[in-house]
C-alpha cells in the first residue's frame, strides 16, 4: 500500500508541473523571447580595457540628470522616437527587441560607463543580451510606470484639480538577484546640451548587462536546439515542452533509484536503528534528491521566459525547500520515536517513574523540534519572493498593530504550545501517570502541541487543552509514587463485634497478591449514624489499578462475612418499637375496678 502511495504521488507531481508548463505559457508576458537560434555568448561584449571617462553628470537638477556627453559612440537617439515618458522609452525598447532590431532598440541605453569606441553592433549586442535577461527574470509592471514627462502618477481627485509632486527622474522598473546582490533596473530621466530632457534605461543598469546575462542566459540545450525544433505550441517551444518533461522522467527514476539503494543498502546491517533508517527515511530522501535534481537540471539545460520563468522557477524552489524540511522531519521524527522504543524502559508499568519523565520530555521535544523545522522551512521559502520580503517590512514598521493582531488571533494557540514547553519543565502531568481529571480518572496517553490526551479506564479518551492542564487543579496519582491506599467503607449494626471485622480483614488482606505490604492491615470506626456505625478498612498495592481490584476484592468479601456473622443480625438494622394503647371500653372498665 505504501508503494503504491509513493508512485502515485511521483506520478501525480509530473502531472502537475507537465500541465503547468502548457497552461502558465497561456499569460507569457508581452516581452515574449524571440525564436532566433543566434544567441549572443556570455562573454562580456566590452572588456575591461579601454579609454573610460569621468562621470558625465555635470550639475544637480531634481528634474532630470544634466550630462556632459551621451553616447559618443552611437548617437544621440532620432527626433522620430519617442523617449519623452518612463513608459514610451521601456515600450520602444522591447518593441525593437521583439522585431530583432536590437540597433534601434540599442538608442534606449545610456552607455555613458562605456568607453567611446564601442561600436554599433556591440551596443545591439548589449540590447539583445538585457531583452534576454527581461524575458527570463522581470516581470515589467507597466501599470506603474509613469506615462509622464516628470515621471509622477496620475492621481484622480473628486474636484479634478491637480495634485502638486515633485518630479522624478529615477524609475525602478525591475529588480534581479544576482549572487545574493540585488541588481536594480532603472530608467532615469537626463538632459544633454540644450536638448529637451528625455529619459534612458540607466547607465548602472547597462553596466550589469553583461553580468546579468552571464547569469541568466540561455543554457546550453537553447543554444544546441535547431530552427525546425522552435515550433511553438501554444506559445512554447516544443522542445522546451518535450525537454522538461524528459528531465521530468529522468529524475523521477534518480529519485526511486536513491530510495532503492539507500534501502538495500541500510537492510544489509544488522542494526536494528539503521533497518529503521531505510523503512522510514527511503521514500522522503529520494523524493528529495529527486526534485534537487529536477530543479538543477532544468535551471542549468532549459531557459524559460516572461511570467512562467518567474512561475515556475518560485513553484520548484517551494517544492525543494518542502522536500527538504520533510525529509528532516521525517528523519527527526524518527530519531525521537527510536529513542522512545529501544532506549526507555516500559512506560505501561507505572511505577517506572524514570521513563515516564523521559517519554514526556521526548514526546514534547518532538513536537517542539518539528514545529521550528517547519518555521524555519516557511521562513527560507517566504525570504526566497521579494514581493514577500517587501510584505515583511511592512509588517515592521507597523509592528504595534501586527503585535496586537497576532496576540488576538493567536492567544489560545500559542498560550498551549508555552504551556506544553512548561509542563515539560515543570512535569505536572507525564505520559503514563494515572489522573483524576473533572472526575474522570485516566492515563496520560500523549501530550500533543496543544493538548494533552487522557485514556479513562473504560477506553474513552479526554482531550484536554494544555493551558487548561497548567491554570486548573486535578489529582495525578503518580506524580511522586504509584503506591496508593484506598478505603473500604462499611456499614454495620451496633452490636457488631468490630475486633473480629479487623481480624478477617487482617486475614483477606495477607492472602491476596495484590497487597503491596507497604501499609499495615487498618479498620476503623470511623462515624456512626441514626441507624448504623461507619467502618473503614485501609488496603494498599503498588499503583492505582491494583489497588482498585484490591479494593473491590476485599469489600465483596468482607460484605459477605458481615452478612453471615451470627445470623445476619449485624447488618445494619432499622429499629421500630411497637406499644400497644388500651381502648375507651377497657379504660372504663378499669376505673370501674
Amino acid at each position: 500500500m505504501a508503494k503504491n502511495y509513493s508512485t502515485f504521488t511521483y506520478f501525480l507531481f509530473i502531472f502537475i508541473l507537465s500541465s503547468g508548463v502548457l497552461y502558465a505559457q497561456k499569460t507569457q508576458d508581452s516581452t515574449s523571447q524571440k525564436t532566433n537560434t543566434s544567441l549572443p555568448s556570455k562573454n562580456p561584449t566590452v572588456e575591461d580595457y579601454g579609454s573610460f571617462k569621468s562621470n558625465p553628470i555635470k550639475e544637480y537638477n531634481e528634474a532630470y540628470y544634466i550630462l556632459d556627453r551621451l553616447n559618443n559612440s552611437i548617437g544621440l537617439p532620432p527626433n522620430e522616437y519617442n523617449f519623452q515618458t518612463p513608459q514610451s522609452v521601456l515600450e520602444h525598447f522591447v518593441r525593437k527587441a521583439r522585431n530583432n532590431e536590437y540597433k534601434e532598440a540599442a538608442y534606449a541605453l545610456n552607455l555613458n560607463l562605456y568607453p567611446d569606441n564601442i561600436s554599433e553592433e556591440d551596443a545591439a549586442i548589449l540590447a539583445e543580451k538585457l531583452y534576454f535577461v527581461l524575458n527570463q527574470r522581470v516581470n515589467i509592471n507597466w501599470d506603474e510606470l509613469p506615462d509622464r514627462p516628470d515621471g509622477q502618477i496620475d492621481i484622480q481627485t473628486t474636484t479634478n484639480q491637480a495634485v502638486a509632486g515633485k518630479p522624478r527622474r529615477s524609475i525602478v522598473f525591475g529588480e534581479v538577484d544576482m549572487d545574493g546582490r540585488d541588481i536594480v533596473l532603472r530608467l532615469q530621466r537626463v538632459k544633454y546640451k540644450d536638448y529637451g530632457a528625455f529619459w534612458l534605461i540607466s547607465q548602472n543598469t547597462v553596466e550589469n548587462i553583461d553580468a546579468l546575462y552571464a547569469t541568466y542566459g540561455p543554457r546550453k540545450l537553447d543554444r544546441m536546439m535547431p530552427d525546425w525544433a522552435r515550433i511553438k505550441i501554444l506559445n512554447m517551444p516544443v522542445w522546451k515542452f518535450v525537454g522538461a518533461l524528459i528531465i521530468l522522467v529522468i529524475c523521477y527514476f534518480i529519485g526511486k533509484f536513491v530510495a532503492y539503494i539507500l534501502r538495500k543498502l541500510f537492510l544489509k546491517s544488522d542494526k536494528k536503528w539503521i533497518n529503521h533508517i531505510a523503512n522510514k527515511l527511503a521514500t522522503p530522501a529520494g523524493f528529495a534528491v529527486g526534485v534537487l535534481a529536477f530543479y538543477l537540471l532544468l535551471n542549468h539545460l532549459i531557459s524559460f521566459a516572461g511570467v512562467f520563468a518567474s512561475t515556475l522557477y518560485a513553484i520548484l524552489l517551494v517544492i525543494v525547500i518542502g522536500a527538504i524540511t520533510w525529509f528532516f522531519m521525517r528523519m527527526i521524527d524518527y530519531f525521537m520515536l527510536y529513542v522512545a522504543e529501544n532506549k526507555i524502559g516500559d512506560t505501561s508499568v507505572e511505577e517506572n517513574t524514570e521513563a515516564r519523565r523521559m517519554l514526556t520530555y521526548i514526546s514534547v521535544a518532538r513536537r517542539i523540534v518539528t514545529f521550528l523545522v517547519i518555521i524555519i522551512g516557511a521562513s527560507v521559502i517566504l525570504s526566497q519572493f521579494r514581493s514577500l520580503e517587501k510584505l515583511g517590512i511592512s509588517l515592521l514598521a507597523s509592528a504595534g498593530v501586527a503585535t496586537v493582531i497576532l496576540g488576538i488571533a493567536a492567544q489560545s494557540t500559542l498560550g498551549n504550545i508555552i504551556a506544553g514547553i512548561q509542563i515539560a519543565l515543570t512535569k505536572p502531568a507525564r505520559i503514563g501517570d494515572t489522573v483524576v481529571f473533572e472526575d474522570e480518572w485516566g492515563y496520560v496517553e500523549d501530550i500533543r502541541f496543544t493538548y494533552m490526551v487522557v485514556r479513562t479506564w473504560d477506553w474513552r479518551r479526554l482531550v484536554i487543552p494544555l493551558k487548561q492542564v497548567i491554570s486548573e487543579t486535578f489529582e495525578n496519582w503518580s506524580i511522586t509514587s504509584t503506591h496508593q491506599v484506598r478505603p473500604i467503607v462499611l456499614y454495620a449494626d451496633y452490636k457488631i463485634d468490630v475486633k473480629k471485622i479487623r481480624k478477617k480483614f487482617k486475614e483477606l488482606l495477607e492472602s491476596n497478591e495484590n497487597w503491596d505490604k507497604n501499609h499495615p492491615p487498618v479498620v476503623q470506626v470511623v462515624d456512626t449514624t441514626e441507624k448504623a456505625i461507619k467502618i473503614r478498612c485501609l488496603c494498599s498495592s503498588k499503583d492505582a489499578s491494583s489497588t482498585w481490584d484490591l479494593h473491590c476484592e476485599l469489600r465483596e468479601e468482607l460484605v459477605n462475612f458481615i452478612g453471615n456473622l451470627e445470623s445476619e443480625i449485624h447488618l445494619p438494622t432499622t429499629r421500630v418499637r411497637v406499644q400497644e394503647f388500651p381502648s375507651e371500653e377497657n379504660k372504663s372498665n378499669a376505673q370501674e375496678e
